[in-house]
């Protein structure tokens, strides 16, 4: 083995590529059947290659009100959402990414509306808590999430041996400003729960514009059809690349959007129209 100058081996090398999958959903109000249709998923995807997968956000709960969620929260780091996480991770020796679930928040009525991140070993290593928070209304159509939920505060990002990958949930989806935050990254992941009238409107071209913008790879994850409680998710999820094309995607129902990030392709993008070294702000 060749030893490094200070002693230590050399660091691997990072691959060239990396299989990603989305895992559309159509959640239910009970826990326990939605973790089932993960678990289900996890299985189909890790089947075709997978090493990072993501769910979509409310993927252990669609409540028939705002407020079933606040009734199945969990500590931060306690609960049986988060040890099907840890142990699916685990027990396929993937990178997951629980699109959301209810954590406790500061306040006694409200939840943190959090994604966690699992290593092939189970660990959790990054947690990101949804900042910005819906509020729509047409017609009889309303929405208005301040009202159950607690915004987040803080962006986040983890690092796979691969690249660097930014999180964001949703509505944060219409604020380019976050993910100018988060910083450079290989791959933004976007768990949603777009409803159909404005994932039919505006969905794709924002997912589009992040890519290219932050010349990197956009993993999106949506709940897609028609829930128990009435409402009607868009789904559409995709995989994005640094260009801004379409290489996978899922209308409706549940199923499966995987394909490659390639490090040539980040490259090829980011020399040839180096957009990202050009920025002034």
């Amino acid at each position: 083995m060749m030893i490094s100058p200070d002693g230590r081996p050399p660091a691997a090398p990072a691959p060239a590529t990396l299989r990603v999958a989305a895992l559309q959903m159509v959640s239910t109000p009970r826990v326990d059947e939605n973790l089932r249709a993960a678990a289900a998923l996890i299985d189909e995807a890790v089947a075709q290659g997978a090493e990072l997968l993501a769910l979509p956000e409310y993927f252990a709960i669609m409540g028939m009100t705002d407020a079933d969620k606040l009734r199945l929260r969990e500590s931060d780091g306690s609960g049986p959402i988060q040890d099907f996480l840890a142990a699916s991770a685990r027990e396929h020796a993937v990178w997951l990414i629980g699109g959301s679930l209810p954590l406790l928040a500061g306040s006694p009525d409200k939840v943190l509306n959090s994604a966690l991140v699992y290593d092939p070993q189970g660990r959790r290593v990054a947690r990101y808590d949804k900042i910005h928070l819906f509020g729509f209304q047409q017609g009889s159509e309303r929405y208005d999430e301040s009202t159950t939920i607690e915004a987040g505060r803080q962006p986040a990002a983890f690092q796979t041996p691969f690249g660097r990958v930014g999180l964001s949930i949703c509505y944060d989806l219409r604020f380019p400003e976050l993910y100018r935050a988060i910083g450079v990254t290989d791959l933004l992941v976007v768990p949603a729960a777009f409803t159909e009238t404005t994932g039919r409107a505006h969905w794709e071209i924002l997912l589009r514009a992040r890519a290219i913008e932050n010349q990197c790879y956009v993993l999106a994850v949506a709940q897609g059809g028609r829930h128990e409680n009435g409402r009607e998710t868009h789904g559409n999820s995709m995989l994005i690349d640094p260009w801004g094309t379409i290489l996978d995607r899922k209308q409706k129902g549940p199923g499966i959007v995987i394909g490659d990030l390639a490090r040539n392709r980040l490259d090829e993008v980011r020399a040839s129209l180096p957009a990202l070294a050009h920025r002034v702000m």
